[in-house]
């Protein structure tokens, strides 16, 4: 846990004669949030090794152990998301609101960051809010191709607004956006395995086609639910390979029907991979939910994908996510309620067609947006040394 009390020393120059950089990153909730919140302060200590970076995340999600991991100090708010189906429990959501303005104004009383962005997630709202009424200079990142409703109100105090898809105007003011992509995990566009190499980490075995199966960190109950109910078509179409990761919530119910289903060689089943380039290197196609971390991946990665967008999101963004890929011949759609009974067999057509897999993986290729994380620590970067803080 952080504590801000030696926080004063930030204020001294440093060894360059520049004001060292105090930065405030928030947001989480899921790994879609969290791995480009990492990534942009990965570049900005690249940029700047003596920048400060302080994570506020929400308590009890995960940023509060990945972040961490990943080298941070993080605070937790005691933040909870609002609850649509049953509005009358949302008087506990308003007083853990009030609480958590009040602690993210503690937190930038004493850290005194110069910048604070925000990466979407519970906890940017209350930060970047307290931030902006502060005086703090803030910036947003958007991850998706249809605005958020936090975002959209932090949009009014933002200075800059960082965005992946075109067409957000129609969200946020023209004068504030900047294209830069959304910002990918580092260990995957830096030397990634070969294909036959990475097939050997999951047991599997080169020149045959694999499909590997995503449904995001904490796992899809449709994909689950279809490969399930296909182990049988996977064991007769012993030609393709499957990697499928099942999330921890799903892992145990998998594993059980797969035990049931008898020997099948040619799948490999985990309840999360975290060697995710061997992945993607094994793999000739992808099935996945259409969160807008994993498509910024399949785009910089060239991947051909199906996506099946999870219809339990707010705005059913990720919907939208897909179909600005299916516009641009770059991705295949496969509606949630249709999963169960079209998934599987389109899977199978589509990764033994070379020229499909080939026309999906250029056309997706030139939707990528390079070095988005530099980009964007480039904009904080300026921000924090104009704000005179």
């Amino acid at each position: 846990m952080h504590t801000l009390e030696s926080n004063n020393s930030s204020l001294a120059p440093d060894g360059n004669g520049k004001k060292a950089l105090r930065i405030i990153i928030s947001g989480g909730g899921t790994g879609g949030h969290i791995f480009p919140a990492v990534s942009i302060a990965n570049a900005i200590k690249e940029l700047r090794p003596d920048a400060q970076i302080l994570f506020v995340g929400a308590e009890g999600r995960m940023e509060m152990q990945r972040v961490p991991d990943a080298g941070y100090e993080i605070i937790g708010l005691p933040i909870a998301g609002f609850d649509r189906k049953h509005l009358w429990k949302n008087f506990a959501v308003l007083v853990k609101l009030a609480r958590s303005q009040w602690k993210a104004r503690s937190i930038i009383r004493k850290f005194r960051p110069q910048v604070a962005v925000g990466v979407g997630g519970y906890a940017s709202g209350p930060t970047l809010k307290t931030a902006g009424m502060m005086g703090v200079p803030t910036l947003i990142q958007e991850q998706n191709s249809y605005a958020g409703v936090t975002n959209k109100l932090l949009a009014q105090k933002a200075r800059k607004i960082c965005v992946a898809y075109e067409g957000m105007e129609k969200f946020f003011p023209a004068d504030k956006i900047i294209m830069t992509g959304n910002p990918v995990r580092q260990n995957l566009t830096k030397g990634m395995p070969a294909k036959e190499e990475a097939l050997r980490t999951f047991g599997l075995q080169p020149g045959k086609r694999t499909i590997l199966v995503v449904g995001g960190s904490l796992g899809a109950r449709t994909i689950n639910d279809t490969l399930t109910a296909g182990l049988s078509v996977i064991q007769a179409n012993s030609d393709v390979q499957f990697i499928w990761q099942t999330g921890k919530y799903y892992h145990k119910q998998v594993m059980e029907a797969v035990r049931a289903a008898g020997e099948i060689p040619n799948l490999y089943v985990s309840d999360f991979i975290k060697d995710m380039a061997s992945a993607y290197a094994a793999a000739d196609l992808v099935i996945s939910r259409a969160g807008a971390g994993s498509i910024s991946e399949f785009c910089l990665l060239h991947k051909a994908v199906i996506l099946v967008p999870s219809p339990n999101v707010a705005e059913d963004h990720q919907t939208k996510n897909a179909l600005a890929l299916v516009d641009k011949q770059a991705a295949i759609y496969v509606k949630d309620s249709e999963a169960e009974h079209k998934l599987l067999q389109v899977a199978l057509d589509v990764v033994n067609e070379p020229a499909k897999l080939q026309a999906l993986s250029e056309h997706i290729a030139q939707l990528a947006l390079p070095d988005s994380a530099r980009i964007i620590a480039q904009e904080v970067i300026q921000l924090a040394e104009k704000s005179g803080r």
